[in-house]
């Protein structure tokens, strides 16, 4: 199946073609770097990776680029806070970014351009609008001339007929038009600025995309990609700026993904109900972040709570637990049974054909439930010393890996990761460890005493508090149960 993607500009899905035969430009905005990044924040950085993923799979030389604001209002202020300068301010938060990439074991990006290293490349892309006639200068600051840019309004559907006056713009009165935007801003006393032919000052927020993606990308490039919040103005306004400089197209797909929401909110800092990506791994585990946010498709709007994550846990539970048992299984042997094999190659082509219809990963989520089920059918009705089932444990192994590499998913070590989640669960729920021993002792020697009806009131009794007891050859082992949603 061919990859297809939803164009937020046609509002359809199209057939994905490279403007380069094997070679795919990325670009994608990224973070503000005055504060630790909310799980919001890291949606697009979790999609995105799977995209560039899914790309190199399908044999694409992919670059990618996610840059960092590391000079803005917010920023400013923050360091004034913190009694901290611009630099050592955004410094620190782009090696904490930097450290959350790799909780998540995610690839690093190919390039990670900062606005503050690339001044030489926004004035000279200002001068180029200006010389076209599609810019101005007013007392030290330039503006981009709306009107002057006939398309304006492609991506967001918006017209300029239809849009009241001073809409999400900054009032300035010398502005020709109210929907003109800066591109560059005359030096306030006390802040940074850089030299330019209009005087001392600093870049306006959306040329700096325009002339870091050009610097990195050139003219023309395959993905631009962000959340939906940046369709307008920073995306419209990227196309304007962009396409005047080079008379060109600029962006042959682009891709947004939708908010996050807590409660009945989008999930934002201004609305002070964020939950930082750093707090929730920390509390949970990076592989539950990747999976919650990938378990809806990117497109769709995701209610972050305490069910969700429960949900993630439960899911990963399965995949896990399945995991675990096939590689205490699994021997090397690779022959299983003519319907297990048939199954295997149907879960690859099911998820492949997911990720292709537009990065459809609840569809690819359920075609890998469908292995783990194939398999845990394997494990009831076959003996352990069977040969087809000691097969169909390797390829199950190798089935899950390989789907999962696809997402940065389902490559822990299972035995050591269903212990963090019952740690984590045992956390949440508040269990007495203490007392689950005396239960198990006091129930082991009922069970020896052939009390066998207060051995099995104590197992029933620690099920009602989420505990599962297994009994074995060496023993009673316990385990939270993990299945709440």
């Amino acid at each position: 199946m061919t990859l297809r993607l939803y164009n937020t500009r046609s509002k359809q899905k199209e057939v994905f073609k490279s403007l380069r035969e094997g070679v795919v430009s990325m670009y994608v905005c990224g973070p503000t770097v005055y504060d630790l990044l909310h799980i919001g924040n890291f949606r697009g950085v979790i999609f995105f990776n799977m995209v560039r993923n899914w790309l190199e799979y399908l044999g694409y030389s992919v670059t990618y680029v996610l840059n960092f604001t590391d000079i803005d209002d917010k920023i400013i202020v923050r360091s004034q806070e913190k009694q901290m300068s611009v630099s050592e301010l955004t410094e620190y938060y782009i090696k904490a970014f930097q450290e959350d990439l790799s909780l998540l074991s995610i690839t690093p990006h190919d390039v990670t351009p900062k606005c503050t290293e690339h001044m030489d490349d926004i004035v000279t892309f200002i001068q180029g609008l200006i010389a076209k006639n599609v810019a101005y200068e007013v007392d030290g600051s330039v503006f981009f001339d709306v009107l002057s840019f006939k398309s304006y309004g492609q991506l967001s559907g918006k017209s300029l007929d239809d849009l009241e006056a001073g809409h999400r713009v900054d009032p300035h009165p010398n502005k020709r038009d109210p929907f003109d935007f800066v591109l560059w801003k005359p030096a306030k006393e006390g802040e940074p600025c850089w030299e330019s032919p209009w005087g001392d000052g600093r870049p306006g927020w959306h040329i700096e995309c325009s002339a870091m993606c050009h610097a990195h990308l050139g003219d023309k490039i395959d993905i631009h990609g962000g959340g939906i919040d940046l369709i307008f103005p920073h995306h419209e306004n990227e196309i304007a700026q962009s396409e005047c400089f080079t008379d060109k197209s600029f962006v042959s797909y682009w891709m947004h993904h939708n908010f996050i929401r807590f409660g009945d909110e989008k999930m934002s800092k201004s609305l002070g109900n964020v939950i930082k990506g750093r707090d929730y791994m920390t509390t949970y585990h990076p592989e539950i972040l990747k999976y919650l946010l990938l378990s809806v498709h990117y497109r769709s709007e995701l209610n972050v709570d305490t069910k969700q994550t429960y949900h993630a846990i439960s899911a990963l539970t399965r995949i896990y637990t399945a995991l675990r048992d096939a590689h205490s299984i699994m021997d090397g042997s690779t022959t299983a049974s003519a319907d297990f094999q048939v199954m295997i190659n149907d879960v690859y082509d099911k998820v492949a054909n997911g990720l292709n219809d537009d990065f459809n990963t609840p569809v690819a989520f359920a075609s890998i439930f469908e292995c783990v089920r194939a398999f845990n059918h394997e494990v009831s009705t076959r003996k352990s010393k069977d040969t087809l089932l000691k097969g169909a444990a390797t390829l199950f192994v190798k089935c899950i890996q390989d789907l999962g590499r696809y997402f940065s998913l389902f490559q822990e070590s299972p035995s050591t990761f269903l212990k963090r989640l019952d740690q984590i669960m045992i956390k949440e729920l508040n269990i007495d460890v203490d007392y689950v021993e005396s239960m198990l002792l006091e129930r082991s020697q009922a069970r020896l005493d052939k009390n066998f009806q207060k051995a099995d009131d104590i197992r029933d009794s620690l099920l009602l508090k989420h505990v599962i007891l297994h009994d074995g050859r060496h023993g009673t082992i316990w385990e939270v149960n993990k299945h709440l949603d």
